[in-house]
């Protein structure tokens, strides 16, 4: 078997990089983390996310608030990462991830919800002062529902897990 070569070595770095943003970004939407999501996009960038289009520095300020406002739980689920280097420029990519999101909230009368959401980020990256980060993304919409959940019926007493946090209370930023 011959050794890899260094561009080969570049590409995998690139792509290891690239995939590190789009699971930084989810986090930081399910953290409510508007600093962890600015750091995944170029201060020039672009994003539509459908009902919200515009500077991707700007997205972060308005998805905390809006997920603040209606739901109290999220996992972005990131799955099927399909990262294409541009073969004339090493310092473009694009990519195809697929979002799994689930939204818990509680409407007015009390009642629980699980709101789903299954789409893809398509984000064309672009490497500056070698950090890689989002130049521009658009949400594709595959398919969605919600469901009225029973609270009662889950099999385990939730009492004894560590509960999440949406701030930086959460254990994941203890070290």
């Amino acid at each position: 078997m011959n050794p890899l070569t260094e561009q080969q070595i570049q590409t995998l770095v690139a792509k290891d990089q690239i995939r590190d943003v789009i699971m930084r970004y989810a986090r930081g939407v399910d953290r409510l983390d508007e600093e962890l999501i600015r750091s995944c996009y170029h201060e020039d960038s672009t994003d539509d996310h459908g009902h919200w289009k515009g500077p991707g520095q700007d997205f972060a300020s308005f998805i905390v608030q809006s997920l603040k406002e209606r739901s109290h739980h999220t996992t972005h689920s990131i799955a099927n990462v399909l990262i294409e280097i541009n073969p004339n420029d090493h310092n473009k990519a694009r990519s195809e991830a697929f979002s799994l999101a689930y939204l818990r909230r509680t409407d007015e009368s009390g009642n629980e919800w699980l709101d789903f959401f299954s789409g893809r980020y398509i984000d064309k990256f672009e490497s500056r002062n070698d950090e890689w980060r989002i130049a521009e993304r658009v949400i594709v919409h595959d398919w969605s529902m919600s469901t009225q959940l029973d609270s009662d019926s889950f099999p385990l007493p939730m009492d004894s897990f560590i509960q999440g946090a949406r701030n930086h209370s959460d254990i994941v930023y203890d070290w």
